[in-house]
Order: C-alpha cells, then sequence, then structure tokens
C-alpha cells in the first residue's frame, strides 16, 4: 500500500496534524497509525490536561494562544454538542527570592504577547487567596484568563470523530522500522508484516518519538520519562483556586470534589521510563508532596490520597522544547516531538502550522521555525525555562 503521508502516532498531535492536512485542502492519501486505539498508556490522556499562557518564550506561548482561541470557537469548529469541560481556573505560578528575577522576565515575554498575567507579591496573594500561606514566597504570576483545564480524552475524541469522514485510514499497529533511500524516507514498516510506501512520513509518536527516528537514522533527543499525579480528598474545597505551583514544582489543582496533584520527581537520577513502567511511585506523595502542601496550604495538613496514576511523556533532553518541522537533510521525514509536558495544549497548533508547511510551503499562522531540527543538529538549546 502507498500513502501520500504517514503519521506515526494517532492520538492529539498526529490527529491534529491529520485534521489539519484536510482543512488546509491536502486532498493526497492520508495513513494515521496507532498501537494503542484505546488511549490507554497515551500521554494525551494520561496528562493534566491543562492549557497555559505561562511560558518563558514567545513562540511556547503564541502555540497555546492559537488553541485558546480554539476553545472559544469550539462549538463552530466541531458542532454545537461540542465541549471538552474546559474550566478557566488559571495558572498560579510562586517564586522564592531565587526565583524572581526568572519569574519577572517570563511576566514580561508574557505580556508582550497579550497575555492576561498579573505579577502579584506575596501581601497581594495573600489578599487574593484567602487559603494561601505565602511563607518563603516573593511573589507569584496569576492567569486571570485565558488559562485553566480541561477533558483531554474529549478534546481528542473531538478531533477523532471529526477525521471519520475525511478520508483518513486508521491503522492500528506499532512502526518496527523505516525504509530510507539516500535522502529521503520511502516507507514504513508494521508489526503485522506490513510495509506502508510513503511520501512523507511525520514522527509523531509521542515518548516514543526517539526510537521511531532511530528507526530512520536519525538522532531526536527525546525519552520518555514517567510522571505521577495523585487524587486526594480533603475537607476544605477552594471554588476559587487555580492550578498552583510552588517553587519546589510541586502543582496542584481542584477536580470537582477532590484535588490532582504531582511534579515530585527529583532531577537527579531522573531518565528514560522503561516502555511497560506505569506503576506509580507511592511514597512520593507522602515523602515529597503533602509536607509542600501543607506548607503551603495550611488547610492540607489533613488530607487523604484515594487513587494515581503515572503515565509517560515525551522528555526533549536537549531543551526541554519542541522539535517541529522537516529534517534538514532527510526532508521528507517531518519531527512534531518533544514538546516536555505541554503537547496537548500545543497540538492543534502545531497541527495548523505542519500543515501549511506541507499544502503551502511555509508557516502561515503560527511561526514555528524556530523549532526547527537545525539546533539539535548544532547541539544548540532553545530552552524552555517553564517546564511544569
Amino acid at each position: 500500500m502507498r500513502y501520500d503521508i504517514v503519521i506515526i502516532g494517532g492520538a492529539i498531535v498526529g490527529s491534529s496534524i491529520a485534521y489539519y492536512l484536510r482543512e488546509e485542502g491536502f486532498s493526497g492519501s492520508i495513513a494515521l497509525i496507532e498501537r494503542d486505539p484505546q488511549f490507554a498508556q497515551a500521554a494525551t490522556t494520561l496528562s493534566m490536561a491543562s492549557i497555559r499562557q505561562q511560558f518563558s518564550i514567545p513562540e511556547n506561548i503564541r502555540l497555546s494562544q492559537f488553541t485558546l482561541k480554539l476553545f472559544r470557537r469550539l462549538k463552530e469548529e466541531f458542532g454545537t454538542d461540542a465541549d471538552i469541560g474546559f474550566r478557566e481556573g488559571g495558572y498560579l505560578i510562586l517564586a522564592g527570592e531565587a526565583g524572581l528575577p526568572i519569574l519577572k522576565a517570563n511576566h514580561e515575554a508574557q505580556i508582550a504577547e497579550g497575555a492576561d498575567i498579573v505579577l502579584e507579591d506575596a501581601e497581594q496573594l495573600t489578599r487574593r487567596f484567602a487559603w494561601l500561606s505565602t511563607e518563603g514566597i516573593s511573589a507569584g504570576a496569576y492567569g486571570r484568563t485565558g488559562e485553566g483545564w480541561f477533558d483531554a480524552h474529549a478534546m481528542l475524541t473531538l478531533f477523532r470523530k471529526a477525521l471519520r469522514d475525511k478520508k483518513i485510514d486508521f491503522i492500528t499497529a506499532d512502526v518496527t522500522g523505516i525504509a530510507r533511500d539516500g535522502n529521503r524516507v520511502t516507507g514504513v514498516k508494521l508489526d503485522n508484516g506490513q510495509t506502508l510506501e510513503a511520501g512523507i512520513v511525520v514522527n509523531a509518536a509521542g515518548p516514543n518519538a526517539g526510537k521511531v527516528a532511530a528507526f530512520a537514522r536519525l538522532e531526536l533527543p527525546v525519552e520518555p520519562r514517567k510522571r505521577n499525579v495523585f487524587v486526594f480528598e480533603a475537607r476544605e474545597k477552594y471554588a476559587d483556586m487555580p492550578l498552583l505551583v510552588d517553587p519546589s514544582g510541586i502543582y496542584v489543582r481542584p477536580e470537582g470534589s477532590v484535588y490532582l496533584t504531582g511534579g515530585a520527581e527529583p532531577e537527579e537520577g531522573d531518565g528514560p521510563a522503561a516502555p511497560g513502567d506505569f506503576e506509580v511511585d507511592w511514597p512520593l506523595f507522602e515523602e515529597v508532596i503533602w509536607p509542600v502542601l501543607a506548607t503551603r496550604i495550611p488547610a492540607f495538613e489533613a488530607i487523604k490520597s484515594t487513587r494515581a496514576w503515572a503515565g509517560h511523556y515525551d522528555y526533549n533532553t536537549l531543551d526541554q522544547n519542541a522539535v517541529i518541522g522537516p529534517h534538514p537533510e532527510v526532508g521528507n521525514f517531518i519531527f512534531a516531538n518533544g514538546f516536555s509536558g505541554h503537547g496537548l495544549q500545543q497540538a492543534p497548533a502545531v497541527g495548523k502550522a505542519l500543515a501549511e508547511l506541507i499544502v503551502h510551503g511555509d508557516y502561515r499562522t503560527v511561526d514555528c521555525s524556530a523549532f526547527g531540527y537545525e539546533r539539535v543538529a548544532e547541539g544548540r538549546a532553545f530552552r524552555e525555562l517553564n517546564v511544569i
């Protein structure tokens, strides 16, 4: 079988690319390959499903702003029953004295891009959020609008349903190899014995993107990293709580009648996750997370963990930033990888951008040139400082 475009990875990034290819008028054949059609272990559905504009570089802010605009017109795009449960609860990113210069610099970049983020000192934060302890806090950046959380599975379902009448071939399989002839990839080998000839191959394989690139004899510094999310109950319910990020990296946000928290994985020793390791690291909750929560929100001294899950995300070891666009030498191999935790919120923008690049030859809506592979080849980091 031959396809004009083969997309490896059918979760939110791959589905967004396929969707926008058709929206931009691409009429050729498209195959969307996904090994886990229920998305039980996908980074998309195991994520914290949130969106923010609080990044350190303008390009990341613009990607998320595109998705925010899509959220605002969701029913117009996908139909009157489209709903992803978007709750515009905001982000609150706290900094102590050491982190204050970076917080201020990030805030300046966000304001320059039109984001509705306010920077407040400890006294102002205490007035805004009575439940918050500002011990050791110099300031915080709070997104009043344009930030929050949503239902990741519902968002993915919208895109997947929209693809059903767009002549996309859904293939359930695992990729085991990529054929290459000189400076072109020519096909994709599957674990069911099939080989798909391909005019263009798009790597949207999430945490497995480095492995997929290696099939084409290309280097990509992206590996799966395991992250744990814990659910807990508390006596106090705070309707005004945003997604709060402590200077320690611990985050917490409300989810209906419970709370979600995580961010406890230590930098030291953090490395690639084993492919089948989705076991929850329970000691992180009591030993690392709970003490931080009890300090930052005194009412959380008495909480009860109820359940948890672990997932993998695509961590770019070079600079924790996305790699987007074609390989400079193997031009028909295209990257959409390495989002390092913010892929879900940026997937629609990347789908739109790559569709424009493939169909029209250039970026028109969101310029992703800064995320190109060239920096990887040069070992030149384009670093995002605000990684959560």
